[in-house]
C-alpha cells in the first residue's frame, strides 16, 4: 500500500512539473503575442513601410519578428529573414576586426596611421602630431566629413530599373553610375592627402589629433583600410573569417554580390517614393547587410563579450573593445540627454549612452536603425527600418516601437 501511494505522489509531481511547464510557456508565448500586437498598432500607421524587431540577451534571441512589407508594391513580407544595410552600426564591425587584428599581431591601436598607410595624412594645421589608429577609433582624429563623402561616396547597384528613381537624396547624397566609382584607396587618398582632389578646408578640424571628439565617417573607413594593409586581406574578407564565419551569419555581407539580393528589401525616401538600390565606396562605415536574425546573433555575441565570455575575441581584447576611450574634456557638446545615443562615449567603436546603454545608432537613405544593450542586466533590442523619416511622427512611432520594446524586455526574460 505504501508503494503504490508513493508512486500516486511521483506521478501528482511530475503531472504538475509538466503542466507548470507548459504554463510557463503559454505565458512567454501570451507575452510575445501582446508585444506584436502593440508594436502592429505603430505598423499600422504605415510611417514605416517595413520593420523589423528582436530582443536578445546572453543566452540568445528572446524575441524577434518582422512587420510590414520589405516591397510595398508588390505586398512582399518584411520578416526576420529580410536584408537590408544597417549604416553606422556597422561601425562597430571596425572595431571587432582592430581589436583581432591586433590580437594577430598584425597592429597595435596606438601606432600611427602612416606606419600602413600608402599614402601620408597629416592634419595640415597640427603637422607634427601623428594620427593614430585609436584616434580613428575614438573619433578624434581630427578628420571630418566634408560634401564629397556625400556626392562621391554613394553608388546604383548595376542592372536595376531606375525610372523615376530619385538620384539625390536630401538634396546632399548623390547616387552615382557603378561605372564612376572609384577604389577605397583612391577615395580615401582623394579627400585626405594634401592634393587630394576633393581635399577642403573642412576635411581636418582645428583640434589636435587626440583633443576632440568629432563623429567621422571617414575616419571610420580609414581605420578598415589600415586593417586592409595590417593584415594583407580586403577588409570584407577579414571580417567574413574572423566574425560572420564564427557567429554564423551567413545571411549577411558588404556587398551585393556577398547576400542572397532575393531577400533584400527596397528601401523607401517616405512611404510611397521607393529608393534606388545603392552601395558604398565607404562601405565599412555604413553598408553592412544582414537581417534581423543574424544581427541578433551578433548583438548576443556583444552581450557575452562584455562579461567575459565572447567567442570572436580574447577576454582582453573585448575589455577594451568596451573600455570608455575619452573624459569629459574631449568633448565640446556632449550627448547627455537622449539614454540611446552613442556620442557620450566611447570605446573602440562601439559608443556609450549617458545612462550606460552600449550600442550605436545608424541612418543612411531609406535606412534607421539602433542596436543597444543594457550591461546592468545583459538584455538588448534592436530596430531597424526601411524607410527614412524626419518628423515627429516618425521620431515618435520609431522611438514608440523602441519603448515597447523595453517594456516587453523583461517579462520575456522572466
Amino acid at each position: 500500500m505504501k508503494r503504490i501511494i508513493l508512486i500516486t505522489v511521483v506521478f501528482f509531481a511530475l503531472s504538475s512539473c509538466k503542466n507548470g511547464s507548459k504554463t510557463g510557456i503559454t505565458e512567454t508565448e501570451k507575452q510575445k503575442d501582446s508585444l506584436t500586437a502593440e508594436i502592429n498598432q505603430f505598423n499600422n500607421k504605415g510611417v514605416f513601410n517595413g520593420f523589423a524587431v528582436s530582443i536578445v540577451n546572453d543566452k540568445g534571441t528572446l524575441y524577434q519578428q518582422g512587420f510590414g512589407f520589405a516591397d510595398i508594391k508588390n505586398k512582399k513580407k518584411y520578416t526576420d529573414s529580410t536584408i537590408q544595410n544597417i549604416a553606422s552600426i556597422s561601425k562597430t564591425f571596425v572595431g571587432l576586426a582592430l581589436l583581432k587584428a591586433q590580437e594577430l599581431g598584425k597592429l597595435k591601436l596606438d601606432d600611427p596611421i602612416n606606419k600602413y598607410l600608402p599614402f601620408k595624412v597629416v592634419n595640415p594645421n597640427f603637422p607634427k602630431n601623428e594620427i593614430t589608429i585609436r584616434h580613428l577609433a575614438n573619433h578624434t582624429s581630427s578628420i571630418i566629413d566634408n560634401e564629397f563623402y556625400l556626392t562621391k561616396n554613394y553608388f546604383l547597384k548595376e542592372n536595376q530599373d531606375l525610372n523615376g528613381r530619385n538620384l539625390v537624396f536630401d538634396e546632399t547624397q548623390v547616387f552615382n553610375p557603378k561605372d564612376s566609382v572609384v577604389s577605397m584607396e583612391i577615395f580615401l587618398s582623394n579627400l585626405l592627402t594634401e592634393k587630394g582632389k576633393w581635399n577642403t578646408n573642412e576635411v581636418y578640424a582645428k583640434n589636435k589629433p587626440g583633443d576632440i571628439y568629432e563623429y567621422s565617417n571617414i575616419g571610420t573607413t580609414l581605420a578598415a583600410f589600415v586593417i586592409e594593409k595590417a593584415t594583407g586581406e580586403t577588409f570584407d574578407k577579414f571580417t567574413k573569417k574572423h566574425i560572420l564565419k564564427p557567429l554564423k551569419m551567413n545571411a549577411s555581407g558588404w556587398h551585393f554580390e556577398d547576400i542572397e539580393f532575393a531577400n533584400y528589401s527596397k528601401l523607401y525616401e517616405n512611404p510611397k517614393t521607393v529608393l534606388p538600390f545603392y552601395g558604398m565606396v565607404s562601405y565599412p562605415d555604413g553598408n553592412f547587410i544582414t537581417s534581423i536574425n543574424d544581427l541578433s546573433l551578433y548583438l548576443t555575441e556583444l552581450i557575452k563579450g562584455y562579461n567575459g565570455n565572447g567567442t570572436i575575441l580574447s577576454k582582453e581584447s573585448f575589455k577594451e573593445y568596451f573600455r570608455p576611450q575619452l573624459e569629459a574634456k574631449n568633448f565640446l557638446d556632449r550627448n547627455d540627454k537622449n539614454p540611446f545615443s552613442e556620442s557620450f562615449n566611447i570605446g573602440v567603436f562601439i559608443g556609450f549612452g549617458y545612462t550606460g546603454y552600449i550600442g550605436h545608432t545608424g541612418g543612411d537613405p531609406g535606412v534607421g536603425s539602433m542596436l543597444f544593450f543594457d550591461p546592468k542586466n545583459n538584455i538588448g533590442r534592436i530596430l531597424i527600418i526601411n524607410t527614412s523619416f524626419s518628423d515627429k511622427i516618425g521620431n515618435d512611432t520609431f522611438y514608440g516601437i523602441w519603448d515597447k520594446l523595453e517594456k516587453y524586455q523583461t517579462k520575456l526574460m522572466n
